[in-house]
């Protein structure tokens, strides 16, 4: 039973993958059209499908708006009794059928029409209903199902999931889509914090550890202590990073200087040639940077040279490298 199963699956996989390998050559103008369309509309990408067409819709139109098109899935016959208002002028509705033939999507056809809506087919046969009706039609033909008795909807099904993923990406290009876009659509999970910048998390304002050069030992160590991120920048008397006091410096200071550290100021006891990182720099270069310096905080500094925030290792906890 298992040499049969695994024989069975082999030629599942072959046909679904030919079926997707063959889409790469069919690819035409009506490509381009469907692309220009979306990228061009002032509302956004209504896609509706019907079976297993819709179950793929849905997640197309999920890739869609995470990647920066303004997308929504619309199931057809509930459009026609009732949820035809979701569809704007200025949509363009991207419509799944394999055969084109569909009963509610042919009935939903002329509707969208009338909501001043354009059309675009992603279907297996161009000379079909909705492929006649459409403003552009993005072909997903196939020569066979997977199915054994050819009938249930598979190699259809991973064509059209494959064509929809080359429309969202295509899309994402011409729009100029960019990591940071995709933090911001993507902030929880691993993959948003992938793409955060150190000022997304960094601490700023009244959290930030901060004194000047000249100040005692005794206000150095209180105000590592009030921030507890264990170190504290010092400031030059136009607010600039002239160097850091850490931990580490504390220790090192005190078994240099023994109790003769208490009379040592800011200055005395600074690192004054601290690593630092700018707004801009994405977390993982931050936790890159931190792990190679072997440093737990960095301060964010601006081109003035002022101190803006600063990040700690424990900020970075589930922040992956690239």
């Amino acid at each position: 039973m298992t040499t049969s199963a695994r024989r069975e699956a082999r030629r599942v996989l072959e046909i679904e993958a030919a079926a997707i390998r063959s889409l790469a050559d069919s690819l035409d103008d009506g490509f381009d059209t469907a692309v220009a369309l979306m990228h061009g509309t002032t509302g956004r990408v209504v896609v509706t499908g019907i079976g297993k067409s819709g179950i793929v819709g849905q997640k197309i139109a999920a890739t869609l708006a995470s990647t920066g098109t303004p997308s929504f899935f619309l199931h057809p016959s509930e459009a026609i009794h009732g949820d035809l208002g979701m569809i704007l002028a200025g949509d363009v509705v991207l419509a799944l059928s394999h055969s084109g033939e569909s009963a509610e999507i042919v009935a939903l056809l002329p509707h969208v029409r009338r909501r001043g809506a354009r059309l675009v087919a992603l279907t297996g046969r161009r000379g079909s209903t909705l492929g006649r009706e459409a403003d552009a039609v993005v072909e997903a033909a196939i020569h066979e199902e997977a199915c054994p008795l050819n009938l249930a909807p598979t190699a259809s099904t991973a064509a059209q999931l494959a064509m929809g993923d080359a429309l969202a990406m295509a899309l994402s290009v011409e729009k100029g889509f960019r990591p940071e876009d995709f933090a911001a659509l993507h902030p929880g999970g691993k993959l948003g914090k992938r793409f955060l910048k150190v000022a997304d998390l960094m601490h700023s304002g009244d959290d930030l550890p901060l004194v000047a050069v000249g100040a005692p030992m005794k206000d150095v160590v209180y105000e590592m202590s009030k921030k507890r991120l264990g170190i504290t920048g010092v400031v030059d008397r136009d607010g600039r990073l002239a160097g850091v006091v850490s931990d580490g410096d504390l220790r090192r200071l005190l078994e240099r200087e023994g109790e003769g550290a208490w009379g040592t100021d800011a200055a005395g006891a600074m690192n004054r040639a601290p690593k630092t990182i700018a707004s801009g720099a994405f977390a993982t270069e931050a936790l890159r940077l931190m792990e190679e310096r072997k440093i737990t905080s960095l301060f964010i500094v601006g081109e003035d040279g002022r101190p803006k925030g600063i990040v700690h290792l424990h900020d970075l906890w589930g922040v992956e490298s690239i």
